[in-house]
């Protein structure tokens, strides 16, 4: 059955695959079968221009299709994977977006550790000993810990 209808759709098959994996990418979204898509799409039009030739037949075509598929999903990861930049690269890494602040000691910097209040939250903090009050700016983050020195 599936062989009668590629043989009488021709090269068109290649094209109803390739809509048929787009449209598989609309409903199961990951942009992967996109570039698959495209292979087929090409491997269509290929055989549109070839069909006719002795050397096409569907072996051919297969292969075409899986080299095609290969390289297509190679060049997409490295689109991808180029223009997938964040306008906010420490959103979730809060410790380092707050290195450059400056603060003022609640508790003292004793034996190397104390704490400082940034907005809502006192946070742990490591340098030399200081006092109460005295104004630092973050330097570092390790973790929950705060590098900070001297102002």
């Amino acid at each position: 059955m599936i062989t009668r209808i590629i043989l009488e759709l021709g090269p068109w098959s290649w094209w109803v695959l390739g809509l048929l994996l787009l449209a598989a990418e609309l409903v199961l979204p990951g942009v992967f079968l996109v570039w698959i898509a495209l292979a087929a799409l090409v491997t269509g039009a290929l055989s549109l221009f070839f069909w006719d030739a002795p050397f096409w037949g569907w072996q051919v075509q297969f292969v075409a299709f899986a080299l095609l598929s290969v390289a297509s999903v190679l060049i997409g990861r490295r689109f991808v994977s180029s223009s997938a930049g964040s306008d906010e690269p420490l959103l979730n890494r809060r410790g380092e977006s707050l290195v450059g602040r400056t603060a003022v000691l609640e508790q003292p910097i004793a034996e190397g550790r104390g704490r400082v209040r940034l907005d809502d939250t006192t946070w742990s903090v490591e340098g030399p000993d200081l006092p109460v009050g005295t104004r630092v700016r973050i330097v570092a983050s390790s973790g929950r810990h705060l590098k900070v020195e001297q102002i």
